[in-house]
């Protein structure tokens, strides 16, 4: 009976408060929290499904098994009983030989079987250069679809004919886009598709041959991964789960940044939400000091009194987050039925996750920053019924400092997905509130004894009152401008910075980046290959050394490969590695830890993918097998490699001493516009000993997916912008109160209304100025950090964010100051002190 009691009766105090008002602030700030978290989950949820769809469709199926041999029969059984579609694929590097003139090219074969692929499309023209369409099927028996370059270099146009093995094939169409088209070396030469039914007649395959057979899975996600565990306990020698994760490194590192920019606006909006609910919450346990009071005086004890104030507010997170959720739902809506078409995805429905996201949001964000001002409202001695200037008992700052923080971070590290990502974050914004503190107070400090220099003339009048009041609220000033610095500092980096942050992404994955690559470059032909395409038009060539090297110990322990059970790192160490050595690192990759190499030491450099495949660590000793001699180098630096920046990338990296003098070729990588195409022909022609890779396709899938996701975040952050105005809004009429006793006491001395007007704008103005100040620094700060050691890319800082930061504070400051006050100035001075 009791809890029902308490239950009804903090039901009632909320209907009565709602009613006098009193939660309506509270309210409409945890309601656009609510709203804007729950929105922006809606959108994000879907835009990630988006994302992962899309990259499934870049595997061309939900999961594929790579294999030297086909499956056996008991796989495709166990696939069909859950329901999966299944289709196969075989590929291995072969000859093509044209029809008529005997000229030969190496070519990628790929046979493909009936419903290729699972997931995406195939996009064919009739002819280079044709208008593209998505295939309907696959090749018809007898024909086959290459890619445009290889039609270039044997001189052949569509219908003419290519020998593969003992059969000739019509060459039908042109493959424009293979979505599931890898990154490795043997899928970078021309491609040749057929028919897998015809593949056994060329006789190309036999029991030695080193051919791929892959076979594609698609079906509902639970089924998907029904499959994959058990797929992954039956895999033994020459099968591997190949996964996004591993099958495409240059698209996962894309999707990586995707994830951390979605990841940063919803960071971002729990800030915000938290600013606004902090600075209400405040303001309800101020204004309910003299009800805490004589409900103290009647006998509630302070147990009883705080159970009751937390129950109302559970009421109402219930109430106005249900509110905040439908509001969200309907503004992602109208975000999705906007963005869609220009982002380019179809967005999949939304999952009911992030409605409960946002509900327990709300309700974290409320009690965490309204525990302690409820505690201490529920405090309040009874003897304020009699004594008005009796207060709360004071809290302590780092306890609710410390409450706060803990409730924002566990809320942050929830939303963040990334770690690391949360945890700068958390300290770039508990470091920037404190900081703001700090100097907000050191302002008021120092604007105390200014005013009393500026005499007593009726001209300085509304500065002398604006500097008074901004003096003597000195707690409030401080709290007011800290809050809403922080929250404009949420905003800035969301806008300013955006553009940034975007650039420097795009920047690592340019239009213009490389995508051709020439290998096998003979020491004694770099300066003629380089002054060859020089005046073809490349420019920005980069050329490197390349050795081919096994690693045959590591600690001095001989490497055995038969005793190593995964086989991905089986594979890696049965094959050669191509290694490089320079002396400074190439600007796309990243120092993680140790140091860069020393040019006269026997030194290695190592990526950090393959540190954790092989389990190595800094200090070790790695011995390579070259050309029949060892060579030990230690590993003293750890790389992060910029995959998607498609420049050449070499898993380990050398110090010149280690490789200089042992045989070795050259690779390079540069960007060729399609009209230069005649380049490249005439370059194999004067040295056919090169092999000209053209990874065009993979540029432009790289490029499509960072377009879309650029699309989505820029709308995320508008969106995000949008609704933290209104919620900054809610945080700065929380003072309306103390203004509106401060205005009617100063009408009732005879200040004037142009005088108060004046005023009030001076005061808002000098705060708004100073917290966009301090916002637009701490902006830039975070930014820079988050793009060096989260994002992983150059920031170049406009330092025009200070003084736009300053007009936005000044601003909004203004636009939130005249809404809230207008009535208050215009109203008799009676009635004014009355209501207040």
């Amino acid at each position: 009976m009791h809890h029902v009691n308490m239950l009804s009766l903090s039901w009632i105090l909320a209907l009565r408060d709602w009613r006098a008002g009193e939660l309506r602030l509270l309210a409409a700030a945890l309601v656009v929290a609510v709203a804007a978290i729950a929105s922006v989950g809606f959108f994000v949820d879907r835009t990630k499904s988006a994302l992962n769809l899309q990259a499934r469709q870049l595997l061309g199926g939900d999961l594929v098994v790579a294999s030297d041999t086909p499956l056996p029969a008991d796989w495709m059984d166990r696939a069909q009983s859950l329901g999966l579609a299944a289709t196969r694929t075989v590929s291995f590097p072969s000859m093509a030989i044209a029809e008529p003139g005997n000229a030969a090219q190496l070519v990628s074969l790929k046979a493909v079987d009936a419903g290729y692929p699972l997931r995406g499309a195939l996009r064919i023209a009739s002819a280079p250069g044709a208008p593209d369409r998505a295939a309907d099927g696959i090749p018809s028996r007898g024909t086959a679809w290459v890619d445009p370059q290889l039609l270039g270099t044997l001189g052949l146009a569509p219908g003419d004919s290519i020998s593969l093995g003992d059969l000739n094939f019509r060459i039908d169409a042109v493959v424009t886009l293979e979505v599931d088209r890898g990154a490795s070396f043997v899928n970078f030469a021309p491609r040749a598709m057929i028919a897998l039914e015809d593949l056994a007649a060329t006789n190309l395959v036999r029991p030695a041959s080193r051919v791929t057979w892959r076979t594609l899975f698609a079906g509902e996600q639970a089924a998907v991964s029904s499959y994959e565990r058990w797929a992954a306990e039956r895999l033994g020698a020459g099968r591997r789960l190949d996964s996004f994760e591993t099958g495409r490194p240059e698209m996962r590192a894309t999707l990586d940044r995707a994830q951390q920019f979605l990841a940063l606006v919803s960071l971002l909006s729990a800030l915000i939400a938290a600013v606004a609910i902090a600075v209400a919450a405040r303001r309800f346990s101020q204004r309910h000091l003299d009800g805490a009071a004589v409900m103290r005086a009647l006998g509630v004890t302070h147990r009883r009194l705080a159970t009751l104030l937390l129950l109302e507010m559970l009421w109402l997170a219930l109430v106005a987050g249900s509110a905040g959720v439908a509001m969200g739902w309907l503004g992602h809506l109208a975000l999705v039925s906007f963005a869609a078409p220009i982002v380019g995805l179809a967005l999949p429905p939304p999952s009911a996750i992030p409605a409960l996201q946002a509900l327990i949001a709300g309700l974290l964000l409320l009690l965490g920053f309204a525990a302690v001002p409820l505690a201490r409202l529920a405090g309040v001695p009874p003897l304020r019924v009699l004594r008005r200037e009796l207060g709360a008992p004071p809290a302590s700052a780092w306890l609710t400092a410390l409450v706060a923080l803990g409730a924002f971070s566990a809320l942050l590290l929830w939303f963040a997905g990334d770690r690391r990502l949360a945890a700068f974050a958390i300290a770039g914004f508990a470091g920037g509130a404190i900081l703001f503190v700090a100097v907000a107070w050191l302002v008021v400090q120092g604007v105390a004894p200014l005013r009393h220099l500026l005499g007593s003339g009726t001209g300085n009048a509304a500065l002398r009152v604006a500097m008074a009041s901004w003096v003597r609220r000195q707690s409030a000033t401080i709290a007011q401008t800290a809050a809403l610095a922080v929250g404009l500092m949420a905003l800035m980096l969301l806008t300013v910075t955006r553009g940034d942050l975007l650039d420097s992404w795009q920047r690592a994955t340019p239009p213009d980046a490389p995508n051709r690559f020439v290998i096998n470059i003979q020491p004694e032909q770099r300066e003629a290959v380089m002054a060859m395409l020089e005046r073809g038009g490349v420019s920005r060539l980069e050329l490197h050394p390349m050795v081919r090297g096994r690693l045959v110990a590591v600690n001095d322990r001989p490497v055995d490969t038969q005793s190593i059970e995964d086989e991905r790192t089986r594979r890696l160490l049965e094959r050669e590695f191509n290694l490089s050595y320079m002396a400074e690192m190439q600007p796309h990759n990243q120092q993680l830890a140790g140091r860069w190499l020393d040019p006269a030491a026997l030194e290695v450099s190592v990526e950090e993918g393959i540190r954790r495949t092989l389990d190595l660590t800094l200090g070790d000793r790695l011995t390579f097998d070259i050309a029949g001699e060892p060579v030990t180098v230690t590993a003293v630096g750890l790389r992060k490699v910029g995959w998607d920046s498609m420049n050449v990338n070499f898993f380990m990296v050398m110090s010149p001493r280690a490789l200089g003098d042992r045989p070795q070729t050259w690779i390079s990588s540069f960007h060729l516009p399609p009209s230069a195409d005649r380049v490249t022909n005439e370059l194999v022609a004067r040295f056919p000993n090169l092999t000209v890779f053209d990874t065009s396709v993979i540029v432009r899938q790289v490029q499509q997916v960072l377009e879309h996701v650029v699309r989505a975040v820029q709308f995320l952050f508008l969106f995000t912008l949008a609704a933290g105005v209104v919620v900054l809004y809610a945080a700065l009429a929380s003072s309306r109160d103390d203004r509106i006793r401060e205005a009617g006491l100063m009408r009732a001395l005879g200040a004037s209304r142009r005088q108060l007007n004046r005023a009030q704008l001076l005061e808002l103005a000098v705060t708004g100025a100073l917290a966009g100040l301090m916002a637009a620094s701490g902006a830039l700060a975070i930014g820079a950090v988050l793009a060096d050691q989260v994002f992983r890319f150059d920031f170049d800082p406009r330092w025009s964010t200070v003084p736009i930061g300053m007009a936005v504070g000044v601003g909004l400051s203004l636009i939130a100051g005249w809404f809230s006050l207008r009535s208050v100035v215009n109203a008799p001075p009676l009635a004014t002190l009355r209501n207040a």
